[in-house]
């Protein structure tokens, strides 16, 4: 997996993880990709550093003794925790996250989920051979190329299963 940092064409940034390189490619191309905050499907990698570890780095982080593991916090003033109770789990963080989760709300109750028959499904819907209705569920990277590549319209959403999370 790979996360790359993108942009819209309207100036919003947001971040998304791909299985590949291609595979951002893939669904760019087929207009599977839109702004996390305005829907824009016109959506570019943005400009990112890479991180890489440095010799200074590792000496940095490495655990007193010589051994690999637990990092070392670098020597300064003394940090003072927060006043504030930490953030609930269950309260949306940012209005993204909150636009997020409307959004997941009203697709899980307008479309029929069919767990991992997913691409079977689509498949048949595409060829007439089961009722038109909007449908959701999984389906493996090589399944969702082969639905973009029959010109059969997916589009991954932006959070995981129920039951994978």
């Amino acid at each position: 997996m790979i996360r790359f940092a993108l942009r819209c064409s309207k100036g919003h940034a947001f971040d998304a993880w791909f299985a590949s390189n291609a595979t951002f490619d893939d669904l760019r191309k087929a207009g599977a990709l839109a702004c996390a905050e305005c829907g824009d499907p016109t959506v570019e990698k943005a400009l990112m550093a890479p991180a890489v570890r440095t010799a200074e780095t590792a000496k940095a982080t490495a655990k007193p003794g010589g051994g690999a593991g637990a990092a070392v916090a670098p020597a300064g003033p003394a940090q003072t925790p927060p006043a504030e109770a930490p953030p609930s789990l269950t309260t949306p963080a940012s209005p993204q996250e909150a636009m997020r989760a409307a959004l997941r709300a009203k697709i899980e109750a307008v479309s029929d989920n069919v767990g991992r028959d997913f691409a079977a499904e689509a498949r048949r819907i595409h060829a007439g051979e089961a009722p038109e209705r909007p449908i959701l569920g999984e389906a493996s990277q090589a399944e969702a190329k082969a639905l973009i590549e029959d010109d059969i319209p997916v589009m991954p959403l932006p959070w995981m299963s129920k039951r994978n999370a």
